[in-house]
């Protein structure tokens, strides 16, 4: 038998039970009676090196750490900007992040990352391109401001693949 835990009403963004249930079912729930299937040693797969043609992140960040977050993201900026690599600044050229009117779950303010064009096969994670632009020292105190920004949930990533455009 399985549970699936939901919080009460009020509690996740609109839409994020959707996409949790969802999820579950494109992964596929494991028949009753199935056996787990052994552990394999492979690492798992980052998903923050993107291949779709866009990508959403939603950031739900503490009502408190706000401060801290919007100097992250323009320390991530700055890194992105002054990378010697061209896929970095092929990456900075699409990616906005924009703050939210609207409050999220427990009054967390709602940070929307937008990236249109993705940079194919590029790792958009915060700490590695964080950790390419600034003294370990450094990057390991901005990791620090970093893990604790964050409220519950966290975030949601959405890979986004073309439709049609608008023109």
């Amino acid at each position: 038998m399985f549970r699936i835990h939901v919080p009460a009403a009020g509690r996740w963004p609109a839409g994020a039970a959707l996409v949790v249930i969802a999820g579950w079912l494109f992964v596929g729930a494991p028949a009753k009676g199935q056996a787990a299937p052994p552990q394999q040693a492979q690492a798992a797969k980052n998903p923050y090196v993107l291949g779709t043609d866009g990508a959403v992140l939603l950031n739900f960040v503490k009502a408190d750490k706000t401060a801290d977050f919007e100097m992250i993201m323009a320390k991530l900026k700055e890194a992105l900007n002054k990378s010697d690599k061209p896929e970095r600044k092929q990456q900075a050229a699409g990616w906005k992040v924009f703050k939210a009117g609207e409050q999220g779950a427990g009054g967390t303010a709602i940070y929307v990352t937008v990236i249109d064009p993705v940079v194919k096969g590029a790792d958009y994670t915060v700490s590695t391109i964080l950790a390419e632009g600034f003294s370990p020292a450094e990057t390991n105190d901005l990791y620090k401001k970093y893990a604790d920004v964050f409220g519950t949930p966290a975030g949601n990533l959405l890979n986004l693949t073309t439709l049609m455009h608008m023109k």
